[in-house]
C-alpha cells in the first residue's frame, strides 16, 4: 500500500448553475481538480452517473477524501488501468491507504516511490489505455475502497507482509484481458464517440511510502466513478444543460457584485 501526504484545496463557487453534489455513497469522495486552470470540476449528475468535462492538454489531478474517522485503502482506476501498478484495474490490487480525514491528490501514473507520470486529457487514441491495448474503459474513473481490519490485541498471529501485494496471477490477468477484448468488439460504436483520455505526461516529484494495511473484508465498502469527456461532447449529449437564446431568466437574490452608482439624469 502507498501513504501519501495530506494536501488542502480552497475553491470559490462562480455565480451561476452548480450542480448539486450526491449524498456520499461511501467513506471517501472522489472528485476531479483541474490543474492547469486550478478549479474544481463541476460533477454532473446524468443517467446514474456522474460526468466532468475535461479540457484537452490540461494536466488533472484525482482527490481522494477520507471523510471517516478510520484508515481505508483506494485502488485507484483510470481508464481501467491501476494508477499504482498499470495492471488492468481489478480490486483486489495495490492502492493507497488514506489516513482519517485525510484529503489527498493523486496527480499522475506512478513511476516509483517518488514519481509519477503526470495525468493529462488527450485525444482517445493518444490515452495510456489506449496506446498499451486496452481502450475499452477509456473515459471512467473509479475507486474501490477497503475498510482496515481491526484485530484484538491480544491476537499474536503474525501480521501480513507489506507492499508489494501479490499481483494477480497469470490467468486472471489473461482473463481480464480476454474480457477488454471482448469489450472493444462489443462497444466499438460507443467507444468511438468517446474524445477524450488520460495520457502518460511529463514526470513529476510525488513521495509516498509503504504501509501494512489489512482489509477487512475481500469485498470493497464502496465502488465510486466519475466519467468524463470534452465539453462539446458533454453538451451533445444533454449531460451539460444548454441556455436557450431569448430564454426567460428566473431573477435571482444574489446576481453578485457591489452596489453601484445610479445613471445620472440628464
Amino acid at each position: 500500500m502507498y501513504r501519501i501526504s495530506a494536501s488542502v484545496l480552497l475553491v470559490l463557487a462562480l455565480c451561476g448553475f452548480r450542480p448539486v453534489p450526491p449524498p456520499m455513497q461511501g467513506p471517501v469522495a472522489l472528485s476531479l481538480i483541474d490543474r492547469d486552470a486550478g478549479e474544481d470540476l463541476d460533477a454532473y449528475p446524468h443517467r446514474g452517473q456522474r460526468w466532468v468535462a475535461g479540457a484537452p492538454g490540461h494536466r488533472y489531478s484525482v482527490r481522494m477524501e477520507n471523510r471517516s474517522g478510520e484508515r481505508v485503502l483506494v485502488v485507484l482506476s483510470v481508464d481501467g488501468v491501476n494508477a499504482i501498478t498499470g495492471q488492468t484495474a481489478s480490486p483486489e490490487q495495490s492502492g493507497y491507504v488514506l489516513e482519517p480525514w485525510q484529503s489527498s491528490e493523486i496527480t499522475g501514473w506512478r513511476k516509483s516511490n517518488a514519481e509519477v507520470a503526470q495525468f493529462v486529457f488527450t485525444d482517445h487514441g493518444d490515452s495510456y489505455a489506449s496506446r498499451t491495448g486496452r481502450p475499452a474503459n477509456v473515459g471512467v474513473i473509479g475507486v474501490a475502497v477497503f475498510n482496515e481490519l481491526h484485530r484484538p490485541v491480544y491476537d499474536v498471529r503474525p501480521m501480513p507482509a507489506p507492499y508489494p501485494m501479490p499481483r494477480a496471477a497469470p490467468q486472471a490477468e489473461s482473463s481480464a484481458s480476454n474480457r477488454a477484448a471482448d469489450a472493444t468488439s462489443a462497444y466499438g460504436k460507443a467507444e468511438s464517440r468517446q474524445q477524450l483520455g488520460t495520457g502518460h505526461g511529463e514526470r513529476e516529484w510525488s513521495q509516498s511510502s509503504s504501509t501494512r494495511f489489512e482489509r477487512a473484508s475481500r469485498t470493497p465498502a464502496q465502488v465510486s466513478e466519475l466519467r468524463y469527456d470534452t465539453r462539446s461532447r458533454l453538451l451533445a449529449m444533454g449531460v451539460i444543460p444548454r441556455l436557450r437564446p431569448g430564454s426567460s431568466r428566473q431573477p435571482q437574490a444574489f446576481p453578485g457584485g457591489f452596489v453601484p452608482d445610479p445613471p445620472r439624469g440628464r
